[in-house]
């Protein structure tokens, strides 16, 4: 079972500069190389969804459903997303927020070659 808007948001994330799927722990995740810019946990009916957000972490753990990451990521800026299947899925905010986790996440290298 896929979470509502959780394909589309995958979708997105691949789109990036040498972004992949990979499944460690079970967990799908989006890498960059090596490292994760994307985590979207385990398979099911909500959307779980954890971004590095430097610039727009505070906004972000304002919203509903937003907190900091656990296992100590969110004091290095990782915010976790947890939303149900009755909730309204903020599409445009939350691919907004996996380009700035790329940004954050990439080399260098990668995100001078990305638009503004």
């Amino acid at each position: 079972m896929t979470a509502p808007g959780e394909a589309e948001l995958l979708s997105f994330a691949l789109t990036f500069p040498e972004a992949w799927e990979d499944h460690p722990w079970g967990e799908r995740v989006v890498k960059v190389r090596k490292k994760v810019f994307v985590f979207f946990g385990l398979p099911g009916d909500r959307l779980h969804m954890w971004v590095k957000l430097p610039v727009s972490g505070p906004m972000a753990l304002a919203q509903a459903g937003c907190s900091p990451a656990t296992y100590g990521m969110g004091q290095h800026g990782w915010v976790a997303v947890d939303l149900g299947p009755d909730d309204e899925i903020p599409t445009d905010v939350l691919r907004d927020w996996i380009a700035e986790s790329y940004r954050a996440v990439a080399p260098r290298t990668l995100v001078a070659g990305l638009a503004r």
